[in-house]
């Protein structure tokens, strides 16, 4: 996606302060993609104001398309919760935190509205490009907290980010097919790429969520293998920023 970035002022369409941030110890080096996993907009926005829930982000998204800024993008949301990517455990300190809009998992899991993805991918653009974040930190919840999240989940549409640069694509070509011969090399090299490997069943699914969303199973395969060795091996080429 080329051009300067927007203004952040000329994309949000209202401000809805929450009380739920402090100040950041890191400088933003990445950016969460979830979503609220609740029925409707307004109860997923008095929860992020409410600062007994203790919970926030820095933008939510409705399914209309409408970006509602909840807190600056300096201070410190709170979004990630208990999480690590890339050895870096204080998440919330180093990343912009998004919520859409959608009822999750929990209440009839479905595609992202197109009006709502039409409104990230200009947003996701003025982030990464002013805060000069790598494709390669552009996660999913799920990333980040295996054990615990699945969202955005297997739905949600990376190949449309990645048309314009602003994720990772999954790999197309696997040049050297899949030389990561069992399953610990596996997990040693999920580590290496930023997973946090503790639970292994929950990481390969959320792996799989990201990378292979057609096929979900917490089993390590061949095709996971080469997904993930194609990866670090554009990662080693410098393909990754």
């Amino acid at each position: 996606m080329d051009g300067a970035p927007l203004d952040p002022a000329d994309l949000v369409d209202r401000h809805a302060p929450s009380p739920n941030w402090n100040e950041r110890q890191l400088p933003i080096s990445m950016l969460v993609l979830h979503y609220t996993d609740m029925v409707g907009k307004d109860a997923a926005l008095e929860r992020m104001c409410d600062p007994e829930a203790q919970v926030s982000a820095h933008y939510l998204i409705e399914e209309d398309g409408t970006i509602i800024q909840l807190v600056d993008e300096d201070k410190r949301a709170w979004h990630a919760g208990r999480s690590v990517w890339r050895g870096v455990h204080d998440v919330n300190s180093a990343s912009i935190g998004i919520e859409l809009d959608h009822p999750g998992h929990t209440n009839g899991y479905r595609p992202f509205a197109d009006a709502q993805i039409a409104a990230l991918i200009p947003l996701v653009h003025s982030i990464v490009k002013r805060h000069d974040i790598p494709r390669a930190n552009v996660v999913a919840h799920s990333d980040i907290a295996p054990d615990r999240k699945v969202d955005p989940g297997e739905l949600f549409p990376w190949d449309r980010l990645a048309q314009v640069g602003l994720c990772l694509a999954r790999p197309e070509r696997l040049d050297l097919g899949d030389p990561l011969d069992n399953d610990g090399a596996f997990l040693l090299a999920l580590d290496r790429f930023g997973y946090d490997i503790t639970d292994q069943r929950k990481v390969v699914e959320a792996f799989q969520r990201r990378w292979r969303p057609e096929q979900i199973d917490g089993v390590i395969d061949a095709e996971c293998r080469a997904i993930l060795f194609q990866l670090l091996l554009d990662r080693d080429r410098g393909l990754t920023r």
